[in-house]
């Protein structure tokens, strides 16, 4: 089995791409080792001990390293435990597939927008669906809408994205003028 990698704008993250389908709907993101115990796989990753996040996404797995943590050394542990998951086709979920496992969408995990804001919050969803997160995800990482209220979108990054030193600028520079461009009720983005 080949597993390609491929650098991220965030220094600290890697890209794995290991030629088959890894989330068959959403993403995942695992910030810490207890996220991680429903995956056999993002603990795995976890108990190298310099690993500091884990991100599923439909067909890649992005790797956060700590901050003092050697790539090169790091890499081929990663990749050791990629090739052994997919070999032994272990389930990427404890208890079966993704499929099994709930995650809250963001209305159960957030209060509902203001329902006189429907059609805002719809085109400010189809753009971020449409050409904001197949972007992201071409950086190994993923965002999410988190909500609107008064000119104000609030999304949170994940995977490579969230903690790069560019997701700022990608922000404010990239997503906040596409919003402002094609909605002009948006005045500011922000990060959750």
């Amino acid at each position: 089995m080949l597993i390609e990698t491929e650098k991220t704008p965030n220094p600290a993250t890697i890209k794995f791409l290991p030629s088959q389908n890894i989330m068959t709907n959403g993403t995942r993101d695992f910030a810490n080792p207890e996220d991680a115990e429903i995956s056999p796989l993002a603990s795995a990753l976890f108990d190298l001990g310099d690993v500091v996040g884990v991100f599923f996404g439909s067909n890649f797995i992005s790797v956060t390293a700590a901050p003092t943590v050697d790539w090169n050394e790091l890499k081929p542990d990663v990749l050791n435990i990629l090739l052994d998951h997919f070999v032994g086709e272990i389930p990427l979920f404890s208890g079966g597939n993704a499929a099994e496992i709930s995650v809250p969408t963001d209305d159960e995990e957030f209060p509902l927008d203001d329902p006189a804001d429907a059609d805002i919050v719809d085109q400010i969803k189809e753009l971020i669906e449409t050409r904001v997160r197949p972007a992201v995800a071409n950086d190994g990482g993923d965002i999410k809408y988190k909500g609107f209220n008064r000119g104000i979108v609030t999304l949170q990054m994940q995977g490579a994205c969230a903690g790069c030193p560019s997701s700022s600028a990608t922000l404010k520079q990239g997503i906040e003028q596409l919003l402002k461009h094609y909605v002009p009720e948006v005045s500011e983005v922000r990060a959750y």
